[in-house]
């Protein structure tokens, strides 16, 4: 038999299925709510993270529960710089970028294949959608691959990525790892999802000829709206097909 919080969720669903709530519109109070279905207040709130946890709501702090809107698909293409919107129907995200200088510890410095303290470049990447946070990427790169006086004439990330033929040798392999974990609640706050969404988490370490890793990058796509593609060329012999 179901319980109240997933009949109260199967409810809620359908109302927004139907249309009976529309995207955007916020949803009757939480004591409104627990009065109709006549249940607690956090037998209702239960309710509703299930509903926040399928990407279906989002609590807006302050303001209440809202039905989102149709939400873009992330696609990440294996060996790609940055996630993009798959949809060509829309505007490219926007990004906002912010450029730190830190010193390589613990994980970054094994990533990287540093000592410890080295100097690295941080590029702090948010994608937005209009207003909502689209996918966060981290991404290192050690200081004399990214100098100063190259940051001054290219401020951004991308622009500082066309500078890598000046710096090193070309690129020779790209390794990714792909996990699904639960975002920390600092991940979960900047891309305003819930604890319970479960996100899409690529790190990226990129080598040049000479096996100096060059970027080791952090990308974290939430997952009810993420796709990770990776293409494998095969080389046919042609000689062998012909006999």
């Amino acid at each position: 038999m179901p319980s109240r919080r997933d009949t109260i969720a199967d409810d809620l669903r359908d109302r927004i299925a139907t249309g009976r709530i529309k995207p955007g519109e916020r949803l009757p109070a939480e004591a409104h709510l627990a009065s109709e279905y006549r249940v607690s207040t956090p037998t209702l709130r239960n309710a509703l993270a299930v509903l926040q946890a399928e990407g279906l709501i989002e609590k807006v702090h302050g303001k209440g529960n809202f039905v989102r809107r149709p939400l873009r698909r992330i696609r990440y293409v294996g060996g790609c710089r940055t996630p993009d919107g798959q949809n060509a129907a829309h505007a490219a995200p926007s990004v906002t970028v912010h450029t730190t200088r830190i010193q390589a510890r613990g994980h970054l410095a094994t990533l990287l294949k540093v000592p410890t303290n080295s100097p690295l470049t941080e590029f702090l990447c948010l994608s937005h959608e209009g207003k909502r946070p689209h996918s966060l990427a981290r991404i290192y790169v050690p200081c004399d691959l990214a100098p100063a006086a190259a940051l001054r004439e290219s401020p951004s990330y991308e622009g500082t990525m066309t500078r890598f033929p000046e710096l090193h040798p070309p690129l020779a392999e790209v390794r990714e790892k792909v996990s699904v974990r639960l975002p920390t609640p600092d991940e979960a706050s900047v891309l305003r999802i819930s604890s319970a969404l479960a996100v899409l988490a690529i790190t990226r370490q990129m080598a040049d000829t000479g096996g100096r890793v060059v970027e080791a990058a952090l990308f974290v796509l939430p997952g009810d709206r993420a796709d990770a593609v990776f293409t494998t060329p095969y080389v046919i012999d042609e000689r062998a097909a012909e006999e």
